[in-house]
């Protein structure tokens, strides 16, 4: 019996229809809106694409992690369609309605948390970091917030200036948002311990920043886009320490390590760590807008009337998204299935580096996981070229692949949870098809 594969190349890549619709984008889309991959889509089904040429492909990008339980899933299409021939919107706070009640207590339920709980939703990543520290700044009276070299919080002002990239971030975008201070994440690969970093937070604390004036600590217990880098056990102990002992509040950003991505429901679930606010957003509803800060309701409830918000906050559709997401984790088993994906994945991984010279490091929670590739294993130079390169060759073999990294240098998989094992196969076949065009 002939078993069907889910990569199907009919034309070249990108074909011609794509390439057309690529170039009406040029006369009419901003310059800087510049595609990663010139491959349009027409349809998604759970872990792969198909183009408008007809070409399928395996999808390892998800969406930038946005499509945990993968492409349009029956459950979440049905629930979307549902709660849209109803009603779309209102304003919770001028017109209420019950599911966004009702996700809030779903989402509380398994939010990382010991004590009452409380939730408040906005539209995207960005909004929920600003948000958070919102929350933080209220709570505590206090103005300034530390982040971490290589973290991504976002692309608004206060969010960017917690991102940790110049380029194309930052460069030439600021002045950016006072009282935001910086320090190093660990990242063993590249010779900073967790006390190396635990170091350098104290000493920030006498020559940055007075603990006194700290809101929040703002952190991603895996770096996104900073290369998939997991804070060592050891530093996050470390941080929650610090906060306790000055006041400070820790907020773990799970924008991209949540709901499941990592092999728990949540990233810092990995660490023997409670924080006192999480941001959330991306896979929550399945790739429509809706972030969230979650955390303690002292916290949650210490701003004033109307202090957060925004016309668009919570959505009623994309929060019943967000419900038939819960159920599908549920039913589907995803966060163990996350577990298993990366248990493949990893292995995969390790024998290409024993093959590659030029995998330098294979890292990561979970299916949360990233090669780096550098010029040298001794001087560890990045070599981003190769990361770009192994991306083009993989998307022409049927596969869609991300970069990450400060340096760009790294391959990352971000593919949906609900994929097959034979997909994830596919997928991992092409990859390795590509290594061997560009490195062998």
């Amino acid at each position: 019996m002939a078993v069907t594969r889910a990569i199907d190349l009919r034309t070249e890549i990108p074909g011609p229809r794509s390439r057309e619709i690529t170039e009406r984008k040029e006369r009419v889309v901003a310059d800087p809106l510049g595609l990663y991959l010139p491959i349009m889509i027409a349809d998604g089904s759970g872990a792969t694409v198909t183009d408008v040429d007809g070409n399928s492909f395996v999808d390892f990008t998800g969406g930038v992690g946005c499509l945990n339980v993968g492409h349009a899933h029956p459950r979440v299409v049905a629930a979307v369609q549902e709660q849209a021939g109803r009603f779309f919107h209102t304003d919770f706070t001028i017109v209420p309605y019950e599911i966004y009640v009702e996700y809030a207590e779903r989402l509380t339920a398994v939010a990382p948390f010991s004590g009452p709980t409380k939730a408040a939703f906005f539209n995207a990543g960005t909004e929920a970091v600003e948000n958070a520290v919102k929350f933080a700044r209220g709570y505590t009276r206090r103005p300034a917030v530390i982040g971490f070299e290589g973290a991504f919080h976002g692309r608004t002002l206060l969010s960017l200036t917690l991102t940790s990239k110049t380029h194309p971030y930052k460069a030439g975008l600021g002045p950016f948002s006072p009282e935001v201070y910086r320090v190093p994440f660990p990242d063993e690969y590249r010779g900073i311990t967790a006390q190396d970093a635990l170091d350098a937070l104290e000493r920030s604390l006498s020559t940055q920043v007075a603990a006194e004036t700290v809101a929040a600590i703002v952190v991603e217990a895996v770096q996104g886009e900073g290369g998939f880098i997991p804070a060592p056990p050891a530093f996050m102990e470390g941080l929650r320490a610090i906060c306790d002992r000055e006041g400070i509040l820790l907020v773990v950003d799970e924008v991209q390590t949540g709901f499941g991505r990592t092999g728990r429901m949540f990233a810092v679930e990995h660490y023997e760590v409670e924080p006192d606010l999480i941001t959330v957003a991306k896979s929550m509803a399945a790739g429509l807008p809706l972030s969230g800060v979650v955390g303690k309701a002292e916290i949650m409830d210490s701003l004033w009337d109307n202090a957060v918000g925004g016309t668009y906050v919570g959505n009623p559709v994309a929060l019943a998204a967000a419900v038939a997401v819960l159920d599908v984790f549920a039913e589907e088993g995803l966060v163990e299935r996350a577990q298993r994906i990366g248990d493949t994945i990893r292995a995969r991984m390790l024998a290409w580096q024993e093959r590659f010279e030029a995998i330098g490091d294979v890292r990561g929670l979970g299916a949360m996981l990233a090669v780096e590739y550098v010029e040298d294993r001794q001087t560890k130079e990045p070599a981003p070229g190769i990361a770009s390169r192994v991306a083009e060759e993989a998307a022409v073999r049927g596969l869609l692949l991300l970069k990450a990294g400060i340096h760009s240098n790294c391959n990352r998989v971000l593919c949906p949870l609900v994929i097959t094992d034979a997909e994830l196969e596919e997928g991992l076949g092409a990859w390795e098809e590509a290594l061997e065009a560009v490195l062998a």
